[in-house]
């Protein structure tokens, strides 16, 4: 047997079926395999585009795909390469479906026996033939939308008891749109208006951010590669992901702690605004060394690590470190449940459950709980999280206000003065609102 040529799509159906079949993460299964491939550009962003294209409309694909496999047994990958195919004829106009379906059945021939060649041939063709089931016939809205969107019934359910219907289908639809390159310029090496020229010099074309300060949206060319990126002169950060740092106004000699902080993204951040030489530090935890040492090399790469401690440490024992009263500030970026990510990781959509949403409430309070007598009186705790679910966000604050009469909700405010109208003290950006990742943040003041 022939070893088997490494194509766009060879490369796209082993990174899916590693997802579906072992839970893989998309991003690193992909990344390793087109570093093994050696794909030129063209394949890499057709591999990439499959890859997350089927992972975003899996629920979608697999409903289309049920009446023409019925109740046969199949193997995991030939689903899987179905599903791809689906996908192409259905997403990617540019793609004539003959290619799509000459290169399905080649692979199938490859990787299978000629029965399954056969079997692929046989469904390809049939389901060119009779077209897939309108998802309008479905009579259930909340299933409806679910296949539509391909999101698990209890987000749907979620997301329409906590924002409504109208709001709701406005975050499904986005959340399966293309998720945008974003770079952050680096202040503490460098201005906007020099990156940007720089950029123009290298052929990198971008927009500038609604949503964040010294941000830029890249719209062409290869800023991965280019000088700015690899002399730390600018950093890959969601425009939403900088608002946590944005809203803290940390000033020049400013003690921050960054309670839950790998990689690293919103530490590196808080350093540009700090000068080492009148006091400014920020102190980094994360329970796992190898991630410490992830956020140090972020640090070293954007030229702070002279205002960067790390310490590998549980934010929940903070007392074993830090005396009561020492920070000016505090952030905690809590884990959470990552709704607000879609987008960039659509495949978590598949494994969480409301359970997941309700325990990491726990861990939220408990984690505020912990690092609250570290701040200085006056000082703000910013809490906020990449998901948009409310039992995450809101009800962790309103909990631990109900615990702390120490601690007062004060209205978070960002230099772009993002939805500076609202009725509410805490600040939801969600995937619909700007075309960035949804994010929430909050602002707790400890009283004098």
């Amino acid at each position: 047997m022939t070893k088997e040529k490494a194509t766009a799509r060879t490369v796209a159906l082993t990174a899916i079926d590693r997802v579906r079949q072992n839970g893989a993460y998309s991003n690193l299964q992909l990344n390793q395999l087109l570093n093994r491939a050696q794909l030129n550009d063209q394949d890499r962003r057709l591999a990439t585009n499959i890859v997350y294209g089927v992972l975003q409309h899996q629920l979608t694909l697999e409903y289309w795909l049920t009446p023409f496999i019925k109740d046969k047994k199949v193997d995991s990958w030939v689903e899987s390469l179905l599903l791809t195919a689906l996908y192409q004829y259905h997403y990617l106009e540019r793609v004539p479906n003959w290619a799509v379906t000459d290169e399905t059945i080649e692979i199938a021939k490859h990787r299978g026996n000629p029965g399954i060649r056969r079997f692929t041939t046989g469904v390809l063709h049939a389901i060119l033939k009779k077209g897939v089931t309108d998802l309008n016939q479905i009579k259930d809205p909340i299933k409806r939308l679910a296949i539509s969107a391909s999101v698990p019934e209890w987000i749907v359910k979620e997301l329409v008891n906590q924002y409504g219907q109208a709001t709701a289908a406005k975050v499904l639809s986005a959340i399966n749109e293309p998720a945008r390159l974003v770079i952050r310029v680096n202040t503490a090496k460098t201005n906007l208006a020099t990156v940007k020229a720089q950029l123009t010099k290298e052929g990198v074309t971008y927009q500038g951010s609604q949503v964040a300060p010294n941000a830029l949206v890249i719209s062409g060319g290869d800023v991965l590669n280019s000088t700015l990126f690899s002399d730390g002169a600018v950093t890959i950060q969601d425009e939403s992901a900088m608002l946590p740092v944005d809203s803290m106004n940390v000033q020049p000699g400013d003690r921050v702690l960054d309670a839950c902080a790998a990689p690293g993204g919103k530490t590196v951040q808080i350093a540009e605004y700090l000068d080492p030489t009148v006091g400014g530090q920020v102190d980094a935890l994360d329970i796992h060394q190898h991630k410490t040492r992830l956020i140090e090399k972020n640090a070293r790469r954007l030229h702070v690590a002279d205002r960067v401690r790390t310490h590998t440490l549980d934010a929940r024992k903070v007392d074993d470190v830090f005396a009561d009263g020492t920070f000016d500030k505090i952030l905690v970026d809590a884990p959470c449940s990552g709704m607000g990510l879609l987008r960039r990781k659509p495949e978590i959509r598949y494994t969480k459950k409301l359970t997941d949403s309700q325990n990491l409430h726990k861990i939220q309070l408990s984690i505020l709980n912990a690092v609250a007598p570290k701040l200085k009186k006056g000082g703000i705790i910013t809490y906020s999280t990449c998901t948009i679910m409310k039992q995450e966000n809101d009800q962790t604050v309103k909990d631990f206000l109900a615990a702390h009469p120490d601690f007062t909700l004060v209205k978070t405010q960002t230099a772009r003065k993002l939805k500076d109208d609202r009725f509410t003290a805490t600040l939801t950006v969600l995937p619909s609102d700007y075309g960035s990742d949804g994010f929430f943040i909050s602002s707790l003041q400890r009283n004098l």
